[in-house]
């Protein structure tokens, strides 16, 4: 028997053990959706409060607004929401797709415990991110998201509520299902 012979004799018993693999499947799925739940436990259900911002533009300046100024400004749409740290490695894995995202809808970052603005604005301009961040040097605005870990994502619906929150990498096929599904049936 040659390795051609084998790998397809390996494939044909693993084929035939496909209802186990399922059951696998089934049990990471409901894990991971678990360890989902669990760690987005603290999102608020109700509408989000108007959280005061500091919002620091493309400019470099630093304007005080509200969460509910800003969702104003893009209409009866879905936003995005992203919570990010200038330290945190996997938020800057996701960066590209959040500059990409940024692209096609609007999306909103705050950034946690990174500093305050002057040290935000270097790291957004090091990266090239041309992103609309809070700053949230010490936490609070991310606190009062329900947001306890970076990176988080999640979609305000039209009624300011958050929705379909994640924490950890998520993937921009991910970011923009999420988007599209609440601005059309959430």
């Amino acid at each position: 028997m040659n390795w051609r012979q084998g790998l397809r004799a390996w494939v044909g018993r693993q084929w035939r053990q496909w209802p186990r693999h399922l059951g696998t499947l089934g049990l990471v799925v409901a894990v991971v959706l678990g360890v989902q739940a669990w760690q987005t436990r603290h999102v608020p259900a109700e509408p989000l409060p108007d959280l005061p911002l500091a919002l620091l533009g493309p400019d470099g300046q630093v304007v005080a607004t509200s969460l509910q100024a800003w969702r104003a400004q893009h209409g009866e749409r879905a936003v995005a929401l992203h919570v990010w740290a200038e330290w945190c490695p996997i938020c800057r894995t996701e960066e590209g797709t959040v500059t990409a995202l940024a692209a096609d809808w609007p999306v909103l970052t705050v950034a946690m415990q990174s500093g305050e603005a002057t040290q935000v604005q270097r790291v957004l301009r090091q990266r090239g991110l041309p992103w609309a961040t809070a700053i949230d040097p010490r936490g609070t605005v991310a606190g009062a998201l329900g947001v306890r870990a970076v990176p988080a994502f999640a979609v305000i619906d039209r009624q300011g509520r958050l929705r379909l929150p994640s924490v950890g990498y998520t993937t921009g096929v991910g970011m923009r299902l999420r988007l599209w599904w609440i601005d059309r049936f959430g």
